[in-house]
């Protein structure tokens, strides 16, 4: 897993992308409301995921707390609730707290996060989210499982399918294909940059097309 983290840390998000579209026939990339709130650092890593649901008992999110401790170094927290909720903040300033101490890649919402000017001045923690709102999660949904495959921004993330993101957005790469995955992003990867060496040398945009084929 590590090497397969490795390759996809040095490969475009978009590559990644096109190549989930290709390999695996389907999109992996998250609604392009999610993404970054803290920072533009990029994420990279294995999804630990948690499912939240809609209550009025104010009740704490057992499943994250647990999964921030107990989840691999490295894990990207990954966090849903139906339908998305980007009203409310499904991540704060403890969980980060949290994250940023077990050594975690990242955390993706399909809601929002709080206490962001805390976030940037402490621990620089990369979060990808639908917004930023000071409204608590307490009260308003309470979670009911982890390690469990869940619904994030149109896609299915399953536990330890590979969660790559940065400014372009969040692709999320199945983990039985990523070998796959990463071997057609490096290849993308490659041909676009003789692509865009022809068509500076060339000052011609169809000529690179015709070559090459991409755009």
């Amino acid at each position: 897993m590590d090497k397969l983290i490795e390759g996809f840390n040095l490969v475009a998000v978009a590559s990644v992308s096109d190549a989930v579209d290709k390999i695996c026939g389907k999109r992996g990339f998250m609604d392009c409301t999610i993404k970054p709130r803290i920072n533009d650092k990029r994420i990279c890593g294995p999804a630990a995921t948690v499912v939240g649901a809609v209550t009025s008992e104010a009740l704490p999110p057992e499943h994250i707390i647990d999964l921030i401790d107990e989840a691999p170094a490295g894990s990207v927290i990954v966090i849903a609730v139906d339908g998305g909720e980007p009203n409310v903040a499904l991540w704060g300033g403890l969980m980060t707290a949290g994250a940023f101490a077990n050594g975690h890649a990242g955390a993706v919402l399909d809601g929002s996060v709080r206490d962001v000017a805390e976030i940037r001045r402490d621990y620089g923690f990369p979060i990808y989210a639908r917004g930023v709102s000071p409204a608590t999660m307490v009260g308003r949904y309470r979670t009911v499982a982890s390690q469990v495959p869940v619904s994030v921004g149109g896609v299915t993330v399953h536990p330890g399918d590979i969660i790559v993101g940065d400014v372009d957005g969040v692709v999320v790469v199945p983990k039985d294909s990523a070998e796959a995955v990463l071997d057609m992003a490096r290849d993308i990867d490659a041909r676009e940059l003789e692509q865009a060496k022809l068509i500076r040398e060339e000052r011609s945009l169809r000529k690179g097309l015709a070559k090459h084929g991409r755009i």
